[in-house]
């Protein structure tokens, strides 16, 4: 198919593939410097998202940010800024900050939870979240509100019962969720084939009596493309669609694994070359949306975004002692 006409039918224009990519370049930036920081000692943990940030940026840009709802994985942070989250309130996250506007720093970085752009709380149980984001649409539903909700997690929490009782429970009722599954073949350290003798996690949903698709999860437009359609399915009253997004994960679970010890740098170098970026990068430029000097423009003005956002986080005031048991026992 024609490269133009590959954008013509996901229903994006030039201005939306161009935002698309600036959301995608300024989560790799993130993901890369909070890794940094973790070396740095400056902050604790960090999750990288550095090569599914195609799947989770045009995902969340087939929902409707302002009325829609997320339940989060910590990988979501492309995600999140397509919410609106900030890189400011992002870092302020990261380092733990009384203005983070998730926990205000009560929680692990890089778990999510923003009330004001419905971003339900997150827990470091993925699997958890699956049935919570069934009882999110639920009550859309029971309040009549036109509300999707769209609940991430990687294939490992397909393993996991609550896999199971959140899809069950949403095709019995025909709610109006979108189940988004990251699958980048490691559960931590577990390759997909240990967890399970069908790799396809979009085949059970049929089980539950409704539609699911697996993608291309270096292709933003097909994500956009397979997660509008699942969106629409949800809003009209059709019931959910389990979409399976085929990713990658160039670096380890997180700043306390180590993953040579389960993988070789050969396998790492291989998945490079399935990177989402430069190859949408490439897609942009032969179709002349962008060139390279407007490339390196927006790269540095999104690395620059970020410099400033860690400075001004790492200095910003941290959650008074006194506060500890706020939000935790009722007054």
């Amino acid at each position: 198919m024609p490269i133009n006409s590959r954008l013509n039918k996901s229903g994006l224009d030039q201005k939306d593939a161009q935002s698309i990519y600036r959301y995608m370049l300024l989560a790799r930036s993130i993901s890369e410097k909070s890794w940094l920081l973790t070396r740095q000692g400056r902050v604790l943990f960090s999750m990288p998202c550095d090569g599914q940030e195609a799947a989770d940026v045009a995902s969340a840009y087939a929902l409707d940010t302002a009325t829609d709802f997320i339940v989060p994985y910590a990988r979501s942070l492309g995600a999140m800024l397509v919410k609106g989250m900030t890189t400011q309130e992002v870092m302020l996250n990261m380092f733990g900050k009384a203005a983070d506007p998730n926990s205000g720093g009560r929680q692990m970085p890089m778990h999510w939870g923003h009330k004001q752009l419905g971003i339900i709380s997150m827990g470091s149980s993925v699997g958890t979240t699956i049935p919570r984001a069934s009882g999110v649409a639920l009550a859309s539903k029971l309040r009549g509100q036109n509300s999707v909700t769209m609940v991430y997690f990687g294939e490992g929490s397909a393993s996991e019962g609550d896999f199971h009782e959140g899809l069950g429970f949403a095709g019995v009722h025909r709610l109006p969720v979108v189940f988004f599954c990251n699958n980048n073949g490691w559960a931590t350290s577990v390759p997909v084939s240990l967890q399970n003798a069908e790799p396809q996690v979009a085949k059970r949903a049929q089980g539950y009596g409704f539609p699911g698709v697996t993608v291309d999860g270096s292709d933003p437009l097909a994500v956009y493309q397979a997660v509008k359609a699942a969106v629409h399915r949800a809003r009209s009253g059709d019931g959910p669609t389990l979409v399976e997004a085929n990713t990658i994960r160039m670096m380890p679970h997180s700043s306390s694994d180590d993953h040579l010890r389960y993988r070789t740098q050969e396998d790492l170098e291989n998945e490079r070359k399935l990177d989402p970026i430069p190859l949408f990068r490439d897609f942009l430029i032969t179709t002349g949306i962008l060139d390279e000097t407007s490339d390196q423009e927006l790269q540095e003005f999104v690395d620059l975004e970020v410099e400033e956002s860690i400075e001004s986080a790492d200095t910003a005031p941290s959650a008074a002692a006194e506060t500890a048991f706020n939000g935790v026992y009722a007054p």
